[in-house]
């Protein structure tokens, strides 16, 4: 054995040009775990092969552990050595059975990768490369084993031991202990191994697949919550049901396990037969939780459940084809979520999303494309580019194949690379190969950053009848790439008669591929409006010289839902930026657009509520050169309070309306009733009114569900009366003990639009039930706080420090989340040069920081100077 340097003196750099395949395959792997919180022993039995005809040695990556033991083909073997956290080999052979033994320490584990403790159970997290803290392997997903697992374990503090794929065999031991073996048939990269062992109890139910196998399924919680996992067990049938009968695929093992935990990273994870979730993506019942998450929770079990094809049959080649198995899964489950209510609704929920975060992210330092091309820290790049945007890259590229192509394509992609590591490039032939349409120049969009801008004016010239139509499209820089190449995008666009309201032309989906181009319509009778991008059908700004009057009138006309809130949304946005701008603007024409939308009979509630509501802050601040903060706010609370003294009878008549729902009742129309009634509700504070206070409290005070009950909150967290505290006070000694509910009251306060929500956040930072340890905490409180733009942005910086802090302490504990609440301080140059300097400082002091994690460090060094 020899010891080699363990640490490089800066950060390495991977790059997608480099990669070469592996050395050495795995192709089977036996795994024996003898756990226990404090110290686990785990012996791994590798077979290995030689790839190819070289003499390199087999390298095994790590995370910090030190073998106990190094046997090749069952004899000790001297001939190995520790290069940093990898353990090198010398093989002279092509196939060798390798056995290595390492002791590993859940409960300190308290970054929640590999395995550790969470709840009094054990569990694992190996995406990105948590396999490498559990036990020496070639921690990379183009390397697929079949596994088989042994776990060992106290019978009482750990009677159920889960793992993926097949249970094969369980027993008792004499010494109180017991043991069960798993098995999965299907070879799989290291990420997507999982176990569990726990005290849990489970739902269980069953699935008949298309071809009459049975599929038992199980949801395994704390026994307390069992009643809370009916609506995911629901989702995950319907899911299972969706997924044949639109793509064709069914599930492959004779289990399905999911496992809450409340101790998670992410929302959760695609663990082959062995779904691991965030607990708040499992747990449901009325009383605790909105209608806003029982739809994530439908739409996130989907989404794993989806993986198991597009992720786990296929799996990626390398981690700079991430995309490649998110963007396609998230496009799924945006799919499946349309299906089960309001398609126009989802829609606009998920441009709302990537407006929200994945815009900003390609107008800032962190930009990146859907692929890649180099990282310091993968788990950096779980964006909403790689997640959001990538799946509006499908979207496009279904658009241009049209369904049934789409569906060869899909078919083609998931047998042909059935069982093995794909790349983005073998996904776009798929669908050339699938369709016959030629996708090369659209291969742009996997390499080139950056929000695309499209420039659109309609002229018409009425003596012709003929309307002429300039579209110009245009890229800003982002870090890396200065020069842009004109991207393809499919534009929905259709023209609408100024006098009638006829449509003057039928949809066409228009191809734009070049800097720029002229479409013309013959026999244009009146003066046409532009009803352009129609569905959001690509991720685009569009700059169009539409006037006020015209897009009140889209909003009022368009036949399709989402540019009639698009219309409406553009409406209020020039509005608030005029304000922003003049200090002032006139509000009237927002006021009518608002007005006839409330009053349209024809109008799905649903589609109503998110009508009517105004830009964020933080949108309206997107539209602008530099940000002030304090003038959006003004601008956007002026235009509330306008809406709500002119439309107060309409909106009181909409809140009564809203308030008939009777009991809580899970249904697309219940929904509706229930957002539309606290939309109505804040409309009504924001006027002013002196009831309001009243209102929100007795609606809070009477309500069957938290839906009603949170929004009520809100509207009174917002407020300055004292029935603001008795209520923040009812709502937590309720629910001191409900973790996922507690996190709704410090995430509600930290949103809060009070002048001294900074105070509120920094004493909540100090309440007995603040932790950084627990990611939903943290993200309730630091990462809710850090996006709500007034506040954070106070004049002197105390926001920023107060991020910097909790970051930085964070970073010692579990730095995949301390970077993931980074970016807002990336922003600085959005900002007027004051808060810029104090935000640019707080990165400064960051990186300033000994023994700074490589996640944070990637993060504060790209956001500084990127």
């Amino acid at each position: 054995m020899i010891d080699a340097q363990s640490a490089l003196a800066t950060p390495t750099v991977k790059r997608r040009e480099d990669y070469q395949p592996p050395d050495w395959l795995v192709p089977d792997i036996a795994l024996d775990f003898d756990l226990d919180p404090a110290t686990t022993r785990v012996t791994a039995v590798l077979d290995v092969t030689r790839s190819s005809a070289h003499d390199r040695p087999l390298r095994l990556d790590s995370d910090g552990q030190v073998p106990l033991r190094v046997l090749v083909d069952g004899a000790a073997h001297n001939d190995w050595r520790m290069d940093g956290d990898t353990l090198e080999i010398e093989l002279s052979g092509s196939e060798h059975r390798i056995e290595t033994e390492v002791e590993i320490h859940p409960d300190r584990n308290t970054q929640l990768m590999g395995l550790y403790a969470s709840g009094g159970n054990l569990c694992t997290q190996c995406e990105a490369e948590g396999f490498r803290r559990i036990t020496f392997f070639p921690d990379r997903p183009d390397v697929l084993a079949r596994y088989s697992v042994k776990m060992t374990a106290d019978r009482t503090r750990f009677p159920v031991l889960l793992a993926n794929g097949d249970p094969i065999a369980s027993g008792n031991l004499p010494d109180g202990r017991h043991w069960a073996e798993w098995r999965d048939p299907f070879p799989k990269p290291c990420y997507l191994f999982a176990m569990v062992a726990g005290d849990l109890s489970a739902n269980r139910a069953s699935f008949t697949t298309m071809s009459g196998r049975e599929v038992k399924l199980g949801i395994w919680v704390r026994a307390d919550d069992l009643p809370k996992t009916e609506h995911a067990l629901s989702a995950l049938q319907t899911a299972m049901a969706w997924d044949e009968r639109v793509y064709g695929r069914e599930y492959d093992l004779d289990v399905f396990n999911i496992v809450a935990v409340d101790d998670f990273n992410f929302g959760a994870m695609e663990n082959k037969g062995l779904n691991i979730f965030n607990s708040r993506y499992i747990l449901a019942d009325p009383d605790t939780a909105t209608d806003m998450d029982y739809d994530a929770i439908a739409a996130v079990v989907a989404h794993e459940y989806f993986h198991n094809w597009s992720g786990n049959r296929v799996t990626c080649r390398d981690w700079f084809q991430l995309s490649l198995k998110e963007g396609f899964t998230v496009f799924r489950d945006q799919e499946f979520s349309a299906d089960q209510g309001s398609a126009a609704v989802k829609r606009i929920e998920d441009v709302r999303g990537l407006r929200a975060a994945q815009f900003p992210e390609d107008a800032g330092p962190l930009a990146h494309p859907i692929r890649p091309d180099s990282y310091i820290e993968i788990s950096n790049f779980y964006t909403a580019t790689i997640y959001n945007k990538g799946a509006e890259v499908i979207r496009m590229m279904a658009a241009i194949l049209g369904p049934e192509s789409f569906r060869a394509a899909t078919d083609l992609y998931f047998d042909r690379y059935d069982g093995t590591a794909a790349t983005c490039d073998d996904f776009v032939r798929c669908m050339e190969f699938g369709s016959g349409i030629d996708l090369t120049q659209f291969r742009r969009w996997y390499s080139q950053a950056g929000t695309p801008r499209v420039a659109a004016a309609l002229d018409h010239d009425s003596a012709s009848g003929r309307a002429t139509l300039r579209l110009a499209q245009r890229t800003p820089p982002t870090p890396g790439q200065s020069g842009k190449e004109p991207f393809v995008l499919p534009l929905r666009i259709k023209l609408f008669g100024s006098a009638t309201g006829a449509a003057l032309s039928e949809q066409q989906l228009y191809m734009l591929d070049q800097p720029s181009s002229e479409i013309m319509f013959n026999g244009i009778t009146e003066r046409p409006v532009l009803s352009i991008n129609r569905g959001f059908s690509a991720p685009v700004i569009i700059e169009s010289d539409r006037s006020a009057d015209e897009l009140a009138f889209l909003s009022a006309h368009d036949d399709d839902p989402f540019a009639r809130y698009e219309a409406m949304q553009q409406l209020m946005l020039d509005t608030l930026v005029t304000t922003v701008k003049l200090g002032r603007a006139d509000h009237h024409a927002v006021i009518e657009a608002v007005r006839r939308t409330l009053e349209d009979p024809t109008l799905d509630r649903a589609f109503v509520a998110e009508a009517v509501l105004l830009p964020s802050d933080a949108f309206i601040g997107d539209q602008l050169e530099v940000v002030d903060p304090d003038a959006v706010f003004r601008a956007r609370e002026a235009l509330r309070r306008d809406l709500g003294k002119s439309l107060t009878v309409l909106w009181r008549s909409v809140y009564i309306e809203a308030s008939q729902a009777g009991t809580f009742v899970y249904s697309p129309v219940a929904k509706a009733a229930r957002r539309m009634r606290s939309v109505a509700l804040g409309y009504i504070a924001a006027s002013g009114a002196e009831d309001a206070a009243d209102l929100a409290f007795a609606q809070f005070e009477a309500a069957d569900n938290m839906t009603d009950r949170q929004g009520a909150l809100t509207t009174l967290a917002n407020g300055t009366l004292d029935k603001r505290v008795a209520a923040l006070d009812i709502f937590y000694n309720r629910y001191s003990t409900d973790a996922l509910v507690l996190d709704k009251w410090f995430q509600t306060q930290a949103l809060s639009a009070r002048d001294d929500t900074p105070a509120v956040v920094a004493d909540l930072a100090r309440h007995p039930d603040f932790s950084l340890a627990n990611p939903n905490r943290a993200r309730s409180l630091i990462g809710a706080f850090s996006v709500n733009q007034r506040a954070f942005h106070t004049a002197g910086g105390a926001g920023y420090r107060f991020l910097a802090d909790h970051l930085i302490a964070l970073d010692k504990l579990n730095p995949q989340t301390a970077a993931k609440l980074l970016p807002p301080l990336g922003r600085w140059r959005r900002f007027e040069p004051a808060r810029a300097e104090l935000m640019k400082a707080e990165l400064e002091r960051i990186l300033a920081m000994p023994g700074l994690s490589k996640d944070l460090f990637e993060q504060a060094s790209r956001s500084l100077n990127g």
